[in-house]
């Protein structure tokens, strides 16, 4: 009885109101209606405006305040200017769902579309508040030296996804006044549809989840992908995309799941390691390969790094060829030293006595399968010092020192022929 009471007394208000505008101002009925439902609607967006006026300067000052008092980081993580905002269109929103049903009663046709407009803007501003929520935990993560090589960044975009798919689900349904449970059931149908349009979002998602479980790559890890000109660091992990910067600051962006069904190399272990590979080599020229005259070895004697080597193999040879009664008049009846042998036998010991090798690593040189361009003898040791600079510059000393000492053991290192070497050829030729 009481509702029946207070719905007669607004009707009688009503009727109140149009005797008012059509008898006194003389405006016809549908006018009248008009211009009530007009009227309605600006009183209940000014209430709105008011209210949402009040509940930001509420949540500014007194929310941030409550959160600092706390120990915990969570509240002023989701108590961030942009949330309150959020949260400050929502008490409006909410108040205006609430009494819309008393300011438009009367009015079959306006109400439902009033209550539908408010629902979809509650469940925008909802959504809004939870990104916003979601963006201020991937900053203050970010911010986390624990955290700075996660893919925080591709998973907040994929959370921020979920969160606008089902937003929508929800607008649609309030729109066509249809459950989201029978609006899915009508989009199974559409699934090779929705996997073709998001198909690059997928297959990030995918790749992102493989990255991830897998510590294929992380933020700043230096890697190199042939197929797409990239070879840098890495900026930032999507959900799509990743970007990486170059070395000469360019940036080029790989689809995330291209790590996954293409080859790349991530240069993290060897930053991790305790050195950095050295493997070069240098060529030598096959004719200039012999073996080590008494005179040439005695001369060599000279040489620090190797004078105990040659006493010793000396010493070995010629005991070994006694024994046999061997005719070393001529040097390939017996034992003998090659001048190719004993030069990598004095890089091997160079290398031993660099202080910027790491010996506890693999160390050696070696000689290489013979090519047209000559014999190849390669050094394969590891560095100390793994920044790039430093590197560069110890690598590039001891190549210095390996090409400044061939000629010593009477080598050659394979040149291709230039004009020059031509023209003095032809010169001789014609003298």
């Amino acid at each position: 009885m009481q509702k029946k009471t207070e719905i007669l007394d607004k009707t009688s208000f009503i009727e109140k109101v149009d005797t008012i505008l059509q008898s006194f101002i003389g405006v016809p009925k549908d006018t009248a209606m008009m211009i009530r439902e007009i009227s309605g609607i600006i009183l209940l967006l000014i209430f709105a405006f008011i209210v949402w006026r009040i509940a930001q300067r509420i949540l500014h000052k007194i929310l941030p305040k409550m959160a600092m008092r706390t120990s915990t980081m969570l509240d002023d993580i989701f108590l961030t200017k942009r949330v309150i905002n959020s949260i400050s269109h929502l008490v409006p929103a909410i108040l205006i769902d609430i009494f819309a049903p008393s300011f438009f009663h009367s009015y079959p046709k306006l109400l439902p579309l009033i209550i539908a407009v408010t629902d979809i803007f509650i469940v925008v501003i909802i959504a809004e508040i939870i990104i916003n929520f979601i963006k201020s935990v991937k900053e203050h993560l970010e911010s986390n030296p624990k955290f700075k090589d996660k893919p925080i960044a591709s998973l907040s975009q994929l959370a921020r996804s979920i969160i606008v798919v089902i937003a929508t689900i929800l607008i649609i349904s309030i729109s066509i006044n249809e459950s989201p449970i029978a609006l899915l059931t009508g989009l199974g149908a559409m699934a090779a549809i929705i996997m073709l349009a998001f198909k690059d979002s997928i297959l990030g998602f995918v790749g992102s989840i493989q990255l991830s479980l897998n510590d294929m790559v992380r933020v700043g890890d230096w890697v190199t992908l042939p197929k797409y000109g990239a070879d840098g660091n890495v900026l930032e992990i999507n959900l799509t995309t990743i970007k990486i910067q170059n070395f000469d600051k360019t940036i080029t962006t790989v689809p995330t799941y291209a790590f996954i069904s293409d080859s790349f190399r991530n240069w993290r272990g060897m930053e991790e390691s305790d050195g950095r590979r050295i493997k070069r080599a240098i060529n030598i020229k096959i004719s200039s390969v012999k073996f080590c005259s008494k005179e040439m070895l005695e001369r060599l004697k000279g040489v620090h790094l190797i004078t105990e080597y040659i006493e010793e193999k000396q010493k070995e040879i010629l005991t070994y060829n006694e024994q046999r009664q061997l005719d070393t008049s001529l040097a390939i009846n017996g034992r003998a030293i090659t001048n190719i042998g004993l030069f990598r036998k004095y890089l091997e010991l160079y290398l031993e006595k660099n202080p910027n090798i790491n010996h506890k690593m693999t160390c050696m040189v070696r000689q290489l399968p013979l090519t047209e361009v000559g014999i190849p003898i390669e050094v394969y040791a590891f560095c100390n010092n793994k920044d790039w600079v430093a590197y560069e510059g110890i690598m590039s000393d001891i190549f210095d020192h390996i090409m400044a000492s061939v000629p010593l053991f009477e080598l050659e290192i394979f040149q291709s022929p230039t004009g020059a070497d031509f023209s003095d050829f032809l010169q001789k030729t014609t003298n």
